[in-house]
């Protein structure tokens, strides 16, 4: 059976719930995630909200995601001594295209691929930019 491309939050659901479980069972980021969140399918639900905004800003959608990413990935930073660095985002980056090519082939999976770049490398640059601010 051919792949079809993401279009509904059932398949962000999915690719959350596969996603995550590879992260979770990874030994350089699983720690930073699993010390942390505490209830995981309130966490995934989250992030597919995150994912449905971002993926389908065109579209009426149920939900719409409310949070601070970025504040929160420098929060976890600062919580595990600064310790946060481009090996965790390139895994992380790595994790995503693979569950994607997994799962999804189309626009939607390929814009998926694009944006998690462009929010690795900016969450990557913030965090740096946060720990200069902070000495």
């Amino acid at each position: 059976m051919g792949k079809k491309d993401i279009q509904t939050r059932e398949d962000i659901y999915q690719l959350m719930t596969l996603f995550y479980a590879k992260v979770r069972k990874d030994n350089v980021l699983g720690p930073f995630f699993n010390n942390r969140i505490e209830d995981w399918e309130a966490h995934l639900q989250q992030l597919t909200t995150f994912w449905e905004s971002s993926l389908f800003m065109s579209r009426k959608l149920e939900e719409k995601y409310s949070g601070n990413p970025l504040e929160v990935h420098v929060t976890v930073d600062k919580e595990n001594n600064n310790s946060i660095t481009e090996l965790h985002f390139g895994i992380w980056l790595n994790h995503w295209i693979q569950t994607i090519e997994a799962l999804f082939y189309g626009e939607v999976a390929d814009n998926a691929k694009r944006r998690a770049r462009k929010m690795g490398t900016f969450m990557y640059l913030k965090i740096f930019e946060a720990r200069a601010k902070n000495k």
